[in-house]
């Protein structure tokens, strides 16, 4: 038996080969074929495009696959959302899709686009979005270069954005939030009730999850004084609990922990001026709790 997996083609492509990679996985692809090779004897995968990931899960074709959640609403595809998978995105801003107008212009909200025209690759979240708040407008679908069609060929735009700067760049500016989106692991519903799919997914989540959260983190150790172990620890994050080991000179002690890149800079310093020795950073691959 081997569990069908869809990796997405384009942009998200190479950022994902090189997650599964933090996670133990080599895939390899040629630019012959669709199929990538891995080097796990129960996977086959196939490059899809994001945006056809969802109709193809659910339809069977594929048991799993990597996509973003707009494409399981655009697609109003029956798929299960698993998890989460944030990665591959400039800032920690959530991605968008919102409703943009030229900045100064009529459209001061969505009430304003009555009888007008949107243009966007979502199509039926936007017609969505428009029937939900009791407006008709025409929605076209843009085949790219969305930001340039207002307001020539359109009064308002539903793009995706993180920080906007695509927006204000073409002298638009964001009427309202549309959907919020992030890259989703999915999975067919009869995949996902089969025992030994299920199995192979839930372990494959937790490794790449593990590699995700291995970015955010370091592993960290020092060498201090058994005297001075509680007033050292005790500058260490709360919830965290160190490994303390012993060394050859029994006055002396290892501290390993795993800590957040974020409290790192400022805690080294910390740690130097209250007696630690030997303070050591380093990389992790996974980190799963």
């Amino acid at each position: 038996m081997k569990l069908r997996l869809g990796i997405p083609k384009g942009s998200l492509q190479e950022a994902t080969i090189d997650l599964f990679r933090n996670a133990g996985y080599k895939i390899t692809t040629s630019s012959r074929s669709y199929f990538p090779a891995i080097d796990d004897g129960e996977i086959e995968c196939m490059l899809i495009r994001a945006q056809e990931m969802a109709r193809y899960v659910e339809g069977g074709v594929l048991d799993a696959g990597i996509t973003g959640h707009d494409w399981v609403v655009e697609n109003d595809a029956q798929v299960l959302e698993l998890t989460e998978m944030q990665y591959a995105k400039a800032t920690l801003n959530k991605v968008r899709w919102v409703l943009a107008a030229k900045k100064g212009g009529p459209i001061r909200s969505v009430k304003d686009l009555e009888g007008k025209t949107v243009a966007t690759e979502v199509v039926n979240i936007a017609s969505r979005y428009l029937r939900e708040h009791g407006v008709k407008a025409k929605v076209e679908y843009s085949y790219g270069a969305t930001e340039v069609k207002v307001p020539h060929l359109a009064d308002a735009i539903v793009e995706i954005t993180e920080t906007g700067s695509s927006l204000r760049a073409n002298d638009l500016e964001i009427i309202d939030t549309v959907l919020e989106t992030s890259t989703v692991f999915i999975a067919n519903r009869d995949a996902y009730a089969d025992g030994w799919k299920k199995n192979k997914i839930d372990r494959l989540i937790m490794l790449l999850q593990g590699a995700l959260e291995a970015r955010n983190r370091v592993g960290f150790m020092f060498n201090v004084r058994r005297e001075q172990l509680e007033q050292i620890t005790a500058i260490l994050p709360p919830e965290k609990v160190p490994t303390v080991s012993s060394l050859l000179d029994e006055a002396w002690v290892d501290v390993f922990v795993v800590l957040r890149k974020a409290i790192v800079r400022d805690l080294i310093p910390e740690l130097k001026a209250r007696g630690a020795q030997g303070i050591v950073e380093f990389p992790l691959s996974k980190f799963i709790e």
